[in-house]
């Protein structure tokens, strides 16, 4: 099948990983190990277009005896309608490695890291956007443990694309400029980029022979994403539509288009 299994399979593909689904999602800490830091994909959101996406993740962890192995499992849920739902069940043996890779730093300090692979065609939807935790397992060579289900969180976005155009050019001193451009992102459903409606996205305006912009108004993307608005015409200069982003898709600046106003 393209997309995810049924939760019964997900469950029990999740416990064969070393991962039970969480019931009360207690944290359990055995011994001195102490979690330092976790870093996902470098400290950013992880944005995902049409194609494979692969992040990794670390954990820097310290005890007396030195560490032996880490883990890591991105899960969202439950809310009552999100349920568990585990990247880590969907994780082949030939694609990453089943536990972190795990670097000494010192006699008691490792940096352990493992990768994930974010697969749109196979089993990541757009459901799945948004914010995730990051559960973090950590393993000392005199048996200490420690196994945090919410150490931090991550973003996983859909990528988002934004196009700007400016007319008629040239065009005379005081006549009205159309600006238009769209909105889109990526959909992992379909495999391909659809239009963000109903969402806010500023007009700006350089000033030719000037690096900042400023913005002239914000308009609301259709229904398919487009985006269409008028200005005065003043002087030489660039325009562009730029989206703040969302929780479920990444910020966007268009390219400046040039207007010569004669």
């Amino acid at each position: 099948m393209r997309k995810r299994a049924v939760l019964a399979v997900l469950t029990a593909v999740a416990g064969l990983a070393g991962f039970a689904v969480p019931g009360a999602y207690a944290d359990d800490n055995v011994g001195d190990i102490q979690v330092d830091s976790v870093v996902v994909n470098g400290g950013k959101n992880i944005v995902v277009d049409t194609a494979d996406k692969t992040i990794t993740v670390s954990v820097t962890a310290t005890d007396p005896s030195g560490i032996w192995d880490a883990d890591f499992n991105l899960w969202r849920g439950p809310d009552g309608t999100d349920p568990y739902f585990s990247a880590d069940s969907f994780v082949e043996p030939n694609e990453n490695n089943t536990s972190a890779d795990c670097i000494a730093s010192s006699s008691t300090t490792s940096t352990c890291s493992k990768t994930f692979t974010f697969e749109p065609d196979w089993w990541l939807t757009n459901a799945d956007a948004g914010t995730w935790k990051v559960e973090v397992q950590a393993s000392a060579n005199d048996g200490s443990y420690t196994d945090r289900w919410a150490y931090t969180t991550t973003r996983i976005q859909r990528h988002s694309k934004l196009t700007a155009n400016a007319g008629p050019e040239p065009i005379a001193t005081g006549k009205t400029l159309t600006v238009t451009g769209k909105l889109t992102r990526a959909n992992w459903d379909t495999l391909d980029y659809r239009g963000y409606a109903n969402q806010p996205v500023k007009l700006q305006f350089r000033k030719a022979g000037t690096t900042t912009y400023t913005t002239i108004k914000t308009v609301y993307t259709s229904s398919t994403g487009n985006l269409t608005t008028t200005a005065p015409a003043s002087e030489d200069g660039y325009w562009r539509w730029n989206f703040a982003g969302t929780s479920t898709t990444p910020a966007v600046k268009a390219t400046g288009d040039f207007v010569d106003v004669q």
